[in-house]
């Protein structure tokens, strides 16, 4: 059995409202067990004994066919999303600032954004299947890679979470 963890894209924000009792309790329906959500922004655990490709396409269809609408799913397994934290290259907490990392599920996408130069007090990183970023507060959107990240050939690949978000999906799965 593995533990993974399930990055919804887009979800609670941008008129894909869920209840994350109802994502739970649809995944279980689609036979992954113990599984456990974290904040409403769709983070995930589950336990499944199949394989990473799986576990994505099963989760996608089952939210696809319960919630109708377009779901993409990233899934790491968790020692994987242990190492991305872990790898921070920046110092985490920079008051005035956002620490972030995005997951990126296509190598082309995570060339193209990790090439990307930071604007002004922004940084960029590329690490194992991620971009490492930080940014000024109140200017996520306007930011080299937040201006990029909007283009719809992203959606399907990448979702951001917040630094502190992983560290509570992390603890969750203790």
């Amino acid at each position: 059995m593995t533990t993974y963890v399930l990055l919804l894209r887009g979800v609670n924000v941008g008129g894909v409202n869920l209840k994350m009792t109802d994502v739970a309790a649809a995944l279980t329906d689609a036979g992954f067990t113990a599984v456990r959500t974290v904040l409403a922004s769709g983070n995930i655990l589950v336990d499944s004994e199949h394989d990473r490709a799986t576990v994505t396409e099963t989760a996608q269809q089952r939210l696809r066919e319960r919630f109708d609408y377009p779901a993409w799913v990233l899934v790491y397994e968790l020692a994987a999303v242990r190492a991305i934290a872990a790898d921070y290259p920046f110092t985490p907490e920079v008051d005035g600032y956002h620490s972030y990392v995005t997951f990126v599920a296509d190598p082309a996408a995570l060339e193209e954004l990790a090439g990307l130069a930071a604007g002004a007090d922004e940084k960029i990183a590329r690490g194992d299947g991620v971009v490492y970023w930080q940014v000024p507060k109140n200017t996520t959107l306007k930011s080299a890679l937040g201006a990029t990240m909007g283009a719809a050939r992203y959606k399907p690949v990448t979702t951001t979470r917040n630094l502190r978000t992983l560290g509570k999906v992390l603890a969750r799965a203790q």
